[in-house]
Parts: structure tokens; C-alpha cells; sequence
């Protein structure tokens, strides 16, 4: 079985910097895990970034690149060959080791109901000053067909779960500024779907009422109490009806109905929307599962994993506690679907994006240096 040396990248919706990860995969059952790295935006690049998510909201081309979103593609590329070369620095790793690199760059707009889907950064770029294959536009067969394009990471968690040896059924929860759930049982098709903000409005409120990106270990919802009102006119958004699968953008929902509130109560009622929007998503799965293993930002958040831990109906641990690397999943997931654009398997699947067929994806932008090495 031929493993592919893959390196995955992400930029989440949270926007705090490029995740980096190694990964060994056949991209099915096999998972070698090497090291992992963080590289943080700026206050300025996040700024920038902010400016084109707003801009964005006017496409409807998904590679028109106006203003301050081609100025954010360009910011994009150039952060993550940045990560990349720091990476293969810090780990002592050739280049010409890797066989693919998995980018998926930062979603400017998710609109997969106008079948339109947004991700920005030089692909081919990024291959050209690597040395190394790309593998990108991992969403659009997806959205093109019909299917919600989001999320992708599901059969990289069955995999993981698999290769752990967790007696399922489990749910897998990512919360980063929009949550998602996987819901895996063997060998099962998975099932997945967004299942409302993650940390994205939080973070949101946080920078508009004290210029800081986020609400740090929960400390300011911790010294705060929910506003049931207020959470019950949030929960009472038709998407919580809609069946699954489906898909959020980071927009779709805003913080200012905690406009009245103090910053204390509004962050504590925000972060138990985000509790609430998960406990609510496993009225919508097949049964309730033997536990919830939590990874991304959300896990770092104590007030959060408290209000899941009272609302979910299932045991709550962290990523971290199974052994997983939690903030490196994504990374590594991008890794895992850059090898399977490389052997045609499927990214997504009826039961993760509501795609009529297993769907295959992605592209590759190839390096006109470099060469490509895979062991088996």
C-alpha cells in the first residue's frame, strides 16, 4: 500500500493563523503521525482578512478577486509558504520528502444554496515557491453538484477513530468559529453537518467591545449569566429545524442581539448558544452517542466544555485526552484529503454534504521543481 508524505494546511474561520501538519497516509486507514506547528496572524493580517470577508459578500463569481479580496489572496499565499518554510526549517525536512501539500485556504463566502463557495489563495503560486504539489478546491465538485461543500473533514474522523479503536458510536465535534459534528459508527458512511457557531461570535463580540480577538480561557462568560430570552430567540433560527446534511457560513448568524447586555452576560450567553446549537444537533443523529470527543478552539474554553458537559447527553472529553493532536486535526485532515486527491477516492459523501453520490474533489497545482517521493 503506498503511503504518501503529505503536509496538510488550514486557516480556519477563526482566523488566528496557519495550522500546520504532517501526516504518513495511504489516505484510508493508514496514519503516521509526524509534527505539528502554529503560525499566527497578525492584528493587521486579521484586519485585512476581516476586510475581505465583508467584501466578499457581494460575489458571485467564485474567482473574481476585487479589492481588499485579492488583497487577502496574496496576504493568504504568502502567510502559508511562510508557515511551510518555516516548517521544513524547524523539523530539519527536505522538500523534496513531501509528496503533496493539502491548502485549502481561508473561505471568504459559503453559499452552497447559489451553489457558489469561496476559497482564497494562490495555489499554483504556493506550488511554484515550494517546490512541492498542491492539492486545492476541495469544496467545489461538491458544491457544483449539488452537495453543501462543508464538512470535509468527516472521513479523515472516521479514519482517526478507526485507527484509535474507539467503540463507537462517537461524536467528533470541531469547534472552531462555526462547529461541526461527526457522527461515526464503524465502518458506517459518517454523518456530518455544521451545527451552528462555534467561537465565532464570541470572538466577534469579544473584538467589538474590548479590541481583544477572543474571550481567553472563557474568563469574561465565566463571570456572566445567560440570558434564557435572548438564547431562546437564537436557538429559534430556522437552520436548527433543517435537516441534515447542511452547512453554515461564518456570517449567518450575528452577536449583536446581546447588544443590551453586559459584556459579561453576553459572552455567557453566546457561549451557551454555541453549547445549545450542539446539544440540539443530536436530536438529528441515528442515536445518542457514547461520547463527544471536542477539538479546535473550542476545547481550550473551560466555561464552553462546562456548558456542553451540562447539555450534551453523552459524556464530554477533549481531543488531548483520547490522543489526539486537537489543534492540529484539521491540518492533518487536509493532509489525509490531499492524498485522496491524489488517488481519486472520494471527499465527500451523501451523508456529510447531502452530495447525491461519493464525490471526488480537489485539484493539483503542480511544481515545476521538486520531485515527488511515496513509500510503501
Amino acid at each position: 500500500m503506498t503511503l504518501y508524505r503529505a503536509i496538510g494546511l488550514m486557516s480556519g474561520t477563526s482566523m488566528d493563523g496557519v495550522d500546520v501538519a504532517l501526516l504518513d497516509t495511504d489516505g484510508e486507514t493508514r496514519l503516521g503521525f509526524g509534527p505539528t506547528g502554529f503560525f499566527p496572524y497578525s492584528d493587521e493580517d486579521r484586519d485585512l482578512l476581516r476586510a475581505a470577508l465583508a467584501a466578499a459578500t457581494g460575489l458571485s463569481d467564485r474567482a473574481a478577486r476585487p479589492g481588499a479580496v485579492g488583497a487577502a489572496e496574496r496576504l493568504i499565499t504568502e502567510r502559508h509558504a511562510q508557515a511551510v518554510e518555516s516548517f521544513l526549517r524547524d523539523e530539519t525536512l527536505d522538500p523534496a520528502s513531501i509528496d503533496i501539500i493539502g491548502f485549502h485556504g481561508q473561505t471568504a463566502l459559503h453559499r452552497p444554496q447559489a451553489r457558489l463557495t469561496v476559497q482564497i489563495g494562490d495555489a499554483h503560486g504556493l506550488a511554484e515557491r515550494l517546490g512541492v504539489d498542491v492539492a486545492y478546491d476541495f469544496r467545489g465538485a461538491d458544491v457544483a453538484a449539488g452537495g453543501e461543500g462543508a464538512p470535509l473533514v468527516p472521513v479523515y474522523h472516521r479514519a482517526l477513530v478507526a485507527a484509535s479503536g474507539i467503540v463507537g458510536p462517537v461524536a467528533v465535534i470541531n469547534i472552531g468559529g462555526v462547529a461541526n459534528v461527526t457522527f461515526v459508527d464503524g465502518d458506517a458512511e459518517p454523518l456530518a453537518f455544521d451545527t451552528g457557531p462555534g467561537n465565532a461570535l464570541i470572538d466577534d463580540l469579544m473584538l467589538a467591545r474590548t479590541g481583544q480577538p477572543v474571550d481567553r480561557d472563557g474568563a469574561t462568560a465565566a463571570e456572566g449569566h445567560v440570558d434564557d430570552a435572548i438564547l431562546r430567540s437564537l436557538t429559534a433560527h430556522p437552520f436548527f429545524q433543517k435537516q441534515p446534511p447542511k452547512s453554515l457560513d461564518r456570517n449567518d448568524f450575528s452577536f449583536h442581539l446581546t447588544d443590551k447586555l453586559s459584556i459579561e452576560d453576553a459572552a455567557a450567553t453566546l457561549t451557551a448558544f454555541t453549547a445549545t446549537s450542539l446539544a440540539l444537533a443530536f436530536s438529528l443523529t441515528p442515536s445518542a452517542p457514547r461520547r463527544a470527543i471536542v477539538c479546535g478552539g473550542g476545547a481550550h474554553n473551560p466555561t464552553l466544555m462546562g456548558e456542553l458537559a451540562r447539555r450534551l447527553p453523552c459524556p464530554v472529553t477533549t481531543a488531548s485526552a483520547v490522543g489526539w493532536m486537537g489543534d492540529a486535526i484539521e491540518a492533518q485532515a487536509f493532509a489525509f484529503l490531499a492524498a485522496r486527491v491524489l488517488k481519486g477516492l472520494p471527499l465527500t459523501f451523501p451523508g456529510t454534504t447531502g452530495v447525491g453520490a461519493p464525490t471526488k474533489g480537489g485539484a493539483i497545482a503542480t511544481a515545476t521543481r521538486g520531485r515527488r517521493r511515496a513509500v510503501g
